[in-house]
């Protein structure tokens, strides 16, 4: 993905504004493989009743907020189910949600509010790709451990950054299997290729074309529109004129919606697919009717396929008053594996508050974790390796589980 130089200098601004200020915190330093802010090391190693805070970084409002308020409900609700046990061993855990609108400038703020917080010890998320990415760095050098429900771009661990953790599949996989499913599934011998020239969007789109041509189908085009605009006529003519016998969108629901209806209304018969981005009912809000066929992978499974899922459901929605949304089940497990981690690393600091240090390392460890959805055992970068990518479709106004993509 390239860089737009003029947002890098906005965003390393804001990065050295924010260390300026992290100097200012009192707190230790400490080495977990990573390099440490001075200032930054969360949790003097005081003991049980000592304030540890667990960040959620994600889009709470704007476009993709649906993302966002989904991990979080799942977030709390996991603590919630968790603060018995975490107070029987003196341990004192709140939730701290930052918004970053999905925005990457937002987000590399939303990290610094984080990492002058001593008394954070770890983040679940960010959310989306393009936010993770833009903080990492700085979470690496404060030693603040992230564990992402939903980051799918390959650049998240594959950079060296220590901290950088996720429970989801990554887009090189999502992406391949995605081609190799439009291949083998839906037989399509030639397609068109759109993205919404953002990072997770963009990013997707390289493994499908990637993939596409690999296997022998022909790509007619490879296309980015502007994510925020209302008129995509000039792509929409684009399509029209070469004739794809698909379209595989790289993006969010907010653009896909647009341009399916426009599609559609342009006579488009073709199939139209994308990935988790498009896991919205805001789908048939923006584009009406024209969401019918519309087929998306996901890296999150149905909740709803198995008795035991539906049983969580009843609870979850009972309990929170919240219906189930598109990171629900994965913001829970990700905010389980936080909490499993603050637990190990209290465990063996004698049940004392653990360091931002130590909850790295005990993190970093986990291994064959049963979570309630997915189960973690993270590699040496930081994946899962037991992550898995899905087959939905929209079909009569809901969408429908197809099963595991191959």
């Amino acid at each position: 993905m390239k860089v737009n130089q003029k947002s890098l200098a906005i965003v390393s601004s804001i990065l050295l504004a924010g260390a300026a200020l992290s100097g200012c915190a009192g707190g230790n330093n400490a080495t977990s493989g990573t390099s440490q802010q001075k200032g930054s090391e969360g949790g003097s190693g005081a003991a049980g009743g000592g304030k540890i805070v667990i960040a959620l970084v994600g889009p709470l409002s704007g476009s993709a907020s649906d993302y966002g308020d989904s991990a979080k409900a799942g977030a709390e609700y996991a603590l919630k189910l968790k603060q018995k046990e975490l107070q029987d061993l003196g341990l004192n855990v709140e939730l701290k949600p930052l918004d970053d609108q999905a925005e990457p400038k937002q987000g590399v703020v939303n990290a610094q509010m984080a990492i002058n917080d001593n008394d954070v010890v770890a983040v679940v998320g960010h959310v989306t790709t393009g936010s993770s990415l833009s903080a990492v760095t700085a979470y690496e050098k404060a030693g603040l451990v992230m564990v992402s429900p939903s980051t799918t771009g390959p650049e998240f661990t594959e950079e060296g950054k220590k901290v950088a953790h996720r429970i989801c599949a990554r887009d090189d996989e999502q992406g391949r299997k995605a081609a190799i499913y439009a291949k083998n599934t839906l037989h399509v011998k030639n397609a068109m290729v759109i993205h919404d020239k953002q990072a997770y969007g963009q990013g997707l789109a390289n493994e499908v074309k990637k993939q596409f041509e690999k296997d022998g189908v022909t790509v007619l085009g490879f296309e980015g529109l502007t994510a925020g605009e209302k008129d995509y006529s000039a792509v929409v003519n684009q399509v029209l004129a070469k004739k794809p016998e698909m379209i595989y969108f790289g993006g969010y629901y907010a653009e896909a919606g647009i341009l399916i209806k426009q599609l559609r209304e342009k006579g488009f018969t073709g199939v139209f697919m994308g990935a988790d981005g498009l896991d919205s009912a805001e789908m048939f809000t923006i584009a009406g009717p024209a969401a019918e066929g519309v087929v998306f992978t996901s890296t999150v499974g149905d909740v709803r396929a198995t008795e035991e899922g539906n049983k969580w459901i009843q609870e979850f929605e009972g309990s929170t008053g919240k219906k189930l949304g598109i990171f629900t089940s994965f913001g829970y497990d990700a905010m389980a594996v936080a909490i499993n981690g603050i637990e190990e690393a209290a465990k063996a600091n004698g049940n004392k508050k653990p360091t931002r240090a130590q909850v790295f390392e005990a993190i970093h460890k986990t291994q064959d974790f049963k979570g309630q959805f997915v189960n973690v055992s993270f590699d040496d970068k930081g994946d899962n390796k037991n992550a898995q990518v899905f087959i939905y479709n929209y079909a009569g106004g809901s969408k429908k589980f197809e099963g595991e993509a191959k």
